[in-house]
């Protein structure tokens, strides 16, 4: 996604089961490679990862 992804929207990236497809990949933005999961934000459940994501996007968008 050359502008960014726009809170909300799914990464053009990911695949149904929701793995990056360019994991591995030179393409990979910098941004995802510096991503350090941690149990905050994964939690239990995969509702709990995509809440506290979209919580995060939110938090850190532009003004």
């Amino acid at each position: 996604m050359p502008d960014g992804k726009p809170a909300g929207v799914r990464c053009a990236q990911l695949t149904a089961d929701n793995r990056c497809a360019i994991f591995d990949s030179p393409e990979r933005p910098p941004v995802c490679a510096r991503l350090r999961p941690t149990p905050e934000m994964c939690g239990e459940t995969f509702e709990h990862a995509m809440a506290y994501l979209e919580w995060l996007e939110r938090e850190t968008a532009s003004a």
